[in-house]
């Protein structure tokens, strides 16, 4: 039954989304130009010219993408006389239920802000320089993190699109998969590995490169899950990420000239 509820909650986020990766991958693989002369557009207008409607789409985006994770809170509430996992060290085991099980709460604010910003310092720095080398010996697409309008309300739907992001992936890929691999008998290593690939392969839209450093990230934070016991860092490590990624692009286009753009 765990592993049909698994199966189901990924096919209705990150793996529909892994698939996705793939096929678009695919298209651009074989689109003449090469893949760095293409664009990977993340955070563009639904709506050009109407930015009331191109807001009421924005917020619709980011809401609907999280349902998958209230779906992983509920079936966490839900969960009543299932084994506890079997592998996994720092597996947290926590009273009361949903993300909190997961270490998914706001009991400890300082210890996850503290250390989600030094790794987003580390990750967030690693990536950028893999993500440059990678376009540069043609095998990532050049990604436009946003090509919003410039409309009062950019920065803030940039930044909700970032947290939004931060708790999807870290919810679901980290925190309840490697629980629900823990409690189907799955070792430690095996479980990392999944993990580690399904992260990498959501981004392969981006190119080798987004999914290389993808793969990477996906074991650090994995082990630093293993060891932490709380997913809470790891999403304000995304969401920092990603924040810096959207807001400074929005900021440094066409300003710098180490900044690829469209």
């Amino acid at each position: 039954m765990l592993g049909r509820e698994t199966v189901l909650v990924l096919a209705l986020s990150l793996g529909a989304s892994a698939v996705s990766a793939l096929i678009s991958f695919t298209g651009a693989l074989t689109r003449p130009g090469g893949l760095a002369a293409q664009p990977a557009n993340l955070n563009r207008s639904l709506a050009p010219d109407r930015p009331w409607l191109d807001l009421a789409w924005q917020v619709f985006g980011i809401a609907t993408a999280l349902v998958p994770v209230l779906l992983v809170a509920h079936l966490l509430t839900r969960e009543h006389g299932v084994p506890r996992p079997l592998g996994g060290a720092g597996q947290p085991q926590r009273a009361g239920g949903g993300l909190r099980l997961l270490g998914c709460d706001l009991r400890r604010p300082g210890f996850d802000l503290v250390r989600g910003a030094l790794v987003a310092a580390v990750i967030g720095g690693g990536g950028l320089l893999l993500y440059l080398g990678a376009r540069a010996a043609g095998f990532n697409l050049t990604v436009i993190p946003e090509s919003l309008p410039q409309v009062w309300w950019k920065m803030p739907v940039l930044v909700l699109s970032a947290v939004q992001n931060s708790l999807v992936e870290e919810v679901i890929v980290l925190g309840y998969l490697l629980r629900r691999l823990d409690q189907l008998g799955w070792s430690p290593a095996a479980a990392l590995a999944v993990s580690a690939l399904l992260r990498g392969s959501y981004h392969l839209y981006q190119g080798v490169g987004g999914l290389i450093g993808n793969i990477v990230m996906g074991v650090v934070f994995v082990w630093l899950y293993r060891r932490w016991g709380r997913v809470g860092p790891l999403v304000a490590a995304h969401a920092l990420i990603d924040i810096v990624a959207f807001v400074g692009y929005a900021l440094l286009a066409g300003k710098v000239g180490w900044l690829p753009t469209a």
